[in-house]
């Protein structure tokens, strides 16, 4: 049974705890933490290799939630606790980078204090990096308002074509058919920003 607590209930249960932790009763907190925290883990996991960093993140999302349950607005409670927990780990890797970049010399291996580099970035956390930064970031912030939210919520929050539609209030349908004019609007935008030499040179 406990595979299935992500829909048992429907979101009528989700939505309902998240009202009570709104007004701060302790018990609906831990229940929610009980219903989502397993699958929130698992999926932090897959597209981060630091279990430690993974931990924080989902303490920090928790923490999140309860001091901002009341600005739930009835969408479905998985996409919603996805989100923040997506955009929190955004941040602790920036956090990170920036520590890495002030840190100076490592030490040698074996030292006292040795630092321990976390485990390369997978395929799925560059294009993560990749929609924050640089020329891709800079191109998704040039696209419509509408179809940018769509591609932040798929890509870059990871959620399913169902969680982005509850979570934007929009038929999944729509969220289909923005995604593919978000992606064509992008290559366009990239395409401006690092035009081809082919097309400058004889």
């Amino acid at each position: 049974m406990g595979g299935q607590r992500e829909t048992d209930d429907g979101g009528g249960a989700d939505a309902a705890l998240l009202r009570a932790v709104a007004q701060g009763d302790a018990a609906a907190m831990a229940a929610l933490y009980d219903r989502h925290a397993g699958w929130l883990h698992a999926r932090l996991t897959r597209r981060c290799a630091d279990p430690e960093l993974v931990r924080e993140v989902l303490q920090d999302t928790f923490v999140t939630v309860w001091r901002s349950a009341a600005g739930h607005r009835g969408h479905e409670a998985g996409g919603w606790l996805w989100t923040i927990a997506a955009r929190r780990l955004v941040d602790a890797r920036r956090a990170q980078e920036r520590v890495v970049r002030t840190a100076g010399p490592l030490p040698e291996p074996g030292a006292a204090g040795r630092y321990e580099p976390a485990a390369a970035p997978s395929a799925e956390d560059r294009v993560l990096a990749g929609l924050e930064y640089g020329d891709v970031g800079t191109a998704l912030d040039r696209i419509s308002p509408e179809l940018r939210e769509v591609l932040r919520a798929t890509v870059v929050d990871g959620l399913s074509t169902r969680e982005a539609a509850r979570l934007l209030g929009i038929p999944e349908g729509t969220v289909k058919s923005r995604a593919r004019r978000a992606r064509a609007e992008l290559r366009e935008a990239l395409d401006r920003l690092n035009p081809s030499p082919l097309g400058g040179t004889a």
